[in-house]
């Protein structure tokens, strides 16, 4: 589990957000709805590639964002509370060096429409075993604490945006649309 603290002062894959006080341990219900939570569509996977050309023989380590679900609590004049899970598909492929790889991602609570309030990184080691080329599980982000400006400050303001970390080149591979589908056509 890890936490992500906001101080800030506040004035692909879309999943659902719930609002679910007994989670929490507060009584009331939320104000209005949590905030949305994703994964960006442009970030949502990552493809790895070792050598100059873009082939299957060249796919070393790859990662996509799979799922995004969240939790929230908030009443009175009291932050917005959520919890986050975030669920990865990891995969080695031919050019992969090594079993082990650390993947980055980052979780963004934003200003809906303005801009980010904070953004913070987390690494993912995943270790594949040795007849393994594909990995799965579940990473949870707790309470992310969102101040609100007023009581009555609605979750609807604000998203929570997940995504790895990519460098310029796996950025315009993934804006690019193109995907490798290793079975495609084949019987």
């Amino acid at each position: 589990m890890r936490s992500l603290a906001l101080l800030a002062a506040v004035t692909v894959t879309l999943s659902g957000c719930s609002s679910v006080g007994d989670a929490f341990g507060t009584p009331e219900n939320n104000i209005g709805p949590c905030p949305t939570a994703f994964a960006l569509h442009d970030a949502h996977r990552l493809v790895q590639f070792n050598g100059d050309e873009i082939v299957y023989d060249s796919i070393g380590f790859t990662g996509e964002i799979t799922g995004v679900r969240s939790l929230c609590s908030y009443y009175d004049e009291r932050p917005i509370l959520a919890n986050l899970e975030i669920d990865f598909g990891f995969g080695r492929g031919p050019a992969a060096q090594g079993r082990e790889h650390q993947y980055q991602y980052f979780v963004a609570v934003t200003r809906r429409d303005i801009g980010v309030i904070h953004r913070e990184t987390f690494p993912l080691n995943v270790r594949f075993d040795s007849a393994q080329d594909r990995r799965y599980f579940t990473d949870t982000i707790d309470a992310i604490s969102i101040p609100r400006a007023e009581a009555d400050t609605s979750g609807a303001n604000f998203e929570i945006l997940v995504g790895f970390e990519l460098t310029e080149e796996q950025l315009a591979y993934n804006r690019s649309g193109q995907r490798f589908r290793v079975a495609a056509g084949q019987d």
